[in-house]
Parts: C-alpha cells; structure tokens; sequence
C-alpha cells in the first residue's frame, strides 16, 4: 500500500510540474500581447518586464511554480 500511494504521489509531482512547464510559453505571450498594448509609467514597464523576465528565467532554471508566481505579478500589474 505504501509503494502503491508513493507511486501515485511521485507521479502527481511529475503531471503538476509538466503542465506548469508547459504554461509557461503561454503565460510569455499573453504577457508580450499585453505589455505592448498597454499603456503604463515607464517604471511600471520596468517593473513588469523584470517580472516577466524573472518568470522566464525561472522557466529556464525549471522552477516552474516560482515562474508562475512571477508571471501572475506581471499580469497583475498588467490587470489581466
């Protein structure tokens, strides 16, 4: 029984961090679209392209979550 929810567990793991990797491109282009559209301060542009870039970089590294979480204060700041 242990081996059986230890399996499941890792690969709960596994699915979670494939999907979120795979969201990541998506959150990029939502986040360009919207960044060239909009109007804000430029340290408020600032502020988003160095979220979004943190978000990228994070992508790279493969801390996907923490790209999601840098991605999501991009698209705050963006109001989407």
């Amino acid at each position: 029984m242990k081996l059986l929810s230890s399996i499941v567990a890792i690969s709960f793991v596994a699915f979670t961090g494939a999907a979120l990797a795979s969201n990541c491109p998506n959150e990029l282009k939502t986040i360009d679209a919207k960044l060239s559209a909009v109007k804000l301060a430029p340290e408020e542009i600032i502020k988003v392209k160095a979220l979004r870039n943190k978000g990228a970089q994070e992508h790279m590294d493969g801390k996907h979550g923490d790209s999601m979480k840098s991605f999501a204060g991009a698209k705050k700041m963006l109001g989407i």
